[in-house]
């Protein structure tokens, strides 16, 4: 993969990760749905890990680094993963419902690194509960968001494949959009 669809698809990775720099709601924003695009659109699998995860790492460093970023970082490799089972078939509904499984991801996966790791809740079946209820007021946040960023991201690099042919995956490609 290389030229104008490539530049399109680091170019859509990296202003999505820049809009964490700017004031949003408490998890509404955009990581989620990067590194699903990212599994979904790059044909390059090493690329569809680094190039998300590297936006991630710059905005993080801007933001300040935190405890535990390993355990959020591998809910978006999961994520990417996720995005590679849309490359066959692009379509709205499948989008979605990668959108919907990757938010149940990065909430199910991060907050079992705040029980595991933090001392705020007991290592006990009942505290790993009470942490997931606790954390159920972020996921209405996160699940729009996701949503949110999901559609912008495919449905505006779809825009884009209609209207410039350089930006299209040769047909039969992995990653080629069909139906």
């Amino acid at each position: 993969m290389r030229g104008p669809r490539l530049t399109t698809l680091v170019t859509m990775i990296v202003a999505a990760a820049a809009t964490r720099l700017i004031p949003h709601p408490p998890n509404m924003t955009s990581v989620t749905a990067l590194a699903l695009f990212g599994g979904a659109c790059f044909s390059n699998r090493s690329l569809a890990f680094v190039v998300p995860l590297a936006a991630l790492l710059v905005s993080d460093f801007l933001l300040g680094f935190y405890q535990h970023m390993e355990i959020t970082y591998l809910s978006f490799v999961l994520i990417v993963c996720i995005g590679f089972q849309l490359q066959q078939r692009r379509t709205a509904p499948r989008i979605a419902g990668a959108a919907l499984l990757s938010a149940v991801v990065f909430f199910v996966v991060t907050n079992f690194g705040v029980w595991a790791f933090d001392s705020l809740y007991p290592k006990t079946l009942s505290g790993l509960v009470a942490c997931y209820v606790a954390a159920l007021p972020f996921f209405r946040n996160t699940l729009l968001g996701d949503l949110l960023y999901t559609a912008i991201l495919f449905g505006g690099f779809r825009l884009l494949e209609s209207r410039f042919v350089a930006l299209r995956q040769p047909q039969g490609a992995i990653g080629s959009p069909s139906g």
